[in-house]
């Protein structure tokens, strides 16, 4: 079955991402692209500033941008791949949902909202079915889905390792984020090199918030969130791709070190297409892991994690994902195969 996709936001640095995983997806086709009104017409090579180390696919570079609109885009296609600011998603992407499409979306907006379910696949895949109480509620044919924020996608594996081996009771993280992070134009040069900025609007509130969720249980009918408390530091630093994270826990039940990265290593992964074949590669060597090194494991869909330390009352690690592919395209390209996977398609 070949599943026609469209892209929404496809100009943008994660609408980008998108275009380069699904081109040779073995699932996914890409049908239809949408940007802003400033690019609605062109040629995408003409409206895209492209910036990934490939060449456009050829058969992408001549498609015409439409407008992010229902009425400007295919009405057969299967799934809809959002990567639209969040201000635009939370007006747009309903409008989409209500004419029938179903959204894999990466924008912040509504994952939180208790009838639309935010999922990493490998640590939460039953909460995909929360879309059936979504359409109850809210009448639509379609549906919307989220992935985290790529911060919260860093932490989230592990720490959901940690809580089935052990019980997460409290959690403290400090991120040293990339600046892809923010967009193409998101951080000037003159503020970043040479630089670190110790703040980053809203990121502290979605790791605090969205890792609970993710870490919730879903009886069918909603999703009880975990009740670990959760305290996030965010901070900007001059790399370009890959989320650093340090990592302090609490735990319900004592672990050392050795325990710890054994049910890290054995958390499973799942057998999607992206999927990664080990989740969570977890360093000896405590200088592990580091953005430009590691950021890139298994097409940068891995979770490195490395420095793990026994604390009073429980454990310390450092964690790093890549922010633009697992952290973004790539979990909004799983959690379209799990929808896929389960008949939502």
């Amino acid at each position: 079955m070949t599943v026609r996709a469209g892209i929404l936001g496809a100009t943008g640095a994660v609408g980008q991402r998108l275009i380069q995983l699904l081109d040779p997806h073995p699932d996914f086709e890409i049908a239809a692209l949408t940007a802003s009104g400033d690019s609605a017409g062109k040629q995408y090579r003409d409206a895209a500033k492209w910036r990934i180390n490939m060449q456009i696919p050829d058969d992408v570079a001549e498609m015409t941008v439409g407008e992010t609109s229902p009425d400007a885009v295919p009405d057969d296609l299967d799934i809809i791949f959002s990567s639209l600011p969040s201000s635009v998603g939370a007006a747009v992407e309903p409008e989409f949902c209500e004419e029938g499409y179903v959204v894999s979306s990466n924008s912040s907006n509504a994952r939180t909202d208790p009838d639309v379910p935010l999922t990493v696949p490998e640590v939460n895949a039953d909460h995909i079915d929360l879309i059936e109480v979504q359409r109850d509620e809210r009448g639509w044919d379609g549906a919307l889905v989220k992935n985290p924020n790529c911060s919260t996608i860093t932490m989230v594996p592990p720490l959901a390792a940690l809580d089935e081996a052990f019980g997460l009771e409290r959690v403290t993280v400090s991120t040293l984020q990339a600046v892809s992070g923010a967009g193409y134009s998101g951080v000037t040069s003159m503020e970043i090199i040479d630089n670190a900025i110790p703040h980053i609007g809203g990121e502290e509130e979605k790791m605090e918030t969205e890792s609970r969720k993710l870490l919730g249980t879903f009886d069918g009918a909603e999703v009880s969130w975990h009740d670990a408390r959760v305290d996030a530091s965010c901070n900007r630093i001059p790399t370009l791709d890959g989320h650093l994270e340090n990592v302090w826990t609490d735990l319900a039940e004592s672990a050392t070190a050795a325990e710890a990265e054994a049910a890290m290593e054995e958390y499973p992964s799942l057998d999607l297409p992206s999927s990664p074949d080990q989740l969570i590669h977890v360093f000896d060597d405590p200088s592990r892991p580091q953005p430009r090194l590691d950021r890139d494991r298994e097409n940068g869909m891995a979770i490195a994690t490395g420095g793990l330390q026994e604390t009073e009352g429980g454990l310390q690690f450092n964690c790093l994902a890549h922010n633009t592919m697992r952290g973004a395209a790539g979990a909004s390209i799983l959690n379209g195969e799990l929808l896929l996977e389960n008949g939502y398609l």
